[in-house]
């Protein structure tokens, strides 16, 4: 199963630089997308489905914010969007498809965590954030086995972002967004996949628009594959696409060695 995450930064937009031209070549069961600053009206209209893939989102109420997809192609046995929690619910950042068989619960996830770089207050929404999601995937966790892919908006460790040093004050490498992940993969068991095929440095899924980051390659490892262990210990291959631009964030790719 090959399984795709990317944040398009606008759909629209993200579609008008080839985002779906390229999708449509890379043969994927699955595709979750993030940021999609669209509504239902265009969303499912223009982008509903792609190739052979269905599409299910969870939209913002605010037009032209957040928003995530999830496109399969098989069918699921049940689609949950929201975590009904309405403070984050109202922002579309949960889509959740799950693909329940006969002694098997498995579920397929796409999420958007906030942002909290644009100040003290978009921070604070970020924490609660956090402090909410961490139970919802440890009760996920007990009773079905998931992969989720997101644009986390934290880089976890030194290796995950080019200057580190420089970043140690700002949003997205606090030592609280980073001591909460490391809390998630130990203590709350689940797997950054990604880090399991590979260990080198320099790989960056985002990029500044400002200052020549992308072509000097100065730039942070924010979009992830999480797993509960058992899918994650069958992932096989990754790949960060930078070959084209479609947005500020490369897609990232994972194929796993099972089918849906």
């Amino acid at each position: 199963m090959r399984f795709i995450t990317a944040n398009l930064n606008g759909v629209r937009s993200a579609a008008s630089k080839g985002f779906f031209e390229w999708l449509d070549r890379q043969r994927a069961d699955a595709v979750g997308v993030q940021e999609l600053k669209a509504q239902a009206d265009v969303v499912e209209d223009k982008f509903r489905r792609c190739d052979r893939l269905d599409g299910h989102f969870h939209y913002a109420e605010k037009k032209g914010y957040s928003g995530v997809g999830l496109y399969t192609a098989e069918a699921p046995s049940d689609v949950v969007t929201g975590l009904e929690l309405p403070e984050f619910d109202q922002e579309g950042r949960w889509v959740e498809k799950r693909f329940d068989k006969p002694g098997r619960k498995l579920s397929l996830i796409s999420v958007y965590f906030p942002s909290g770089s644009s100040g003290e207050e978009r921070q604070a929404v970020k924490y609660r954030f956090l402090d909410a999601i961490y139970p919802h995937l440890l009760a996920l966790k007990a009773e079905r086995e998931f992969i989720l892919v997101a644009d986390v908006n934290i880089a976890h460790k030194e290796i995950d972002l080019k200057n580190w040093r420089g970043n140690q004050k700002n949003s997205g490498f606090l030592p609280e967004e980073r001591a909460w992940m490391t809390r998630l993969l130990d203590e709350g068991g689940l797997v950054d996949v990604f880090r399991t095929l590979n260990d080198r440095a320099e790989q960056y899924t985002w990029w500044s628009n400002r200052g020549n980051a992308r072509a000097n390659n100065v730039g942070w490892r924010l979009d992830y594959h999480l797993a509960t262990p058992g899918l994650a210990a069958l992932a096989r291959a990754e790949s960060i696409y930078t070959g084209e631009l479609f947005s500020d964030h490369a897609p990232l790719t994972i194929d796993y060695d099972f089918k849906l």
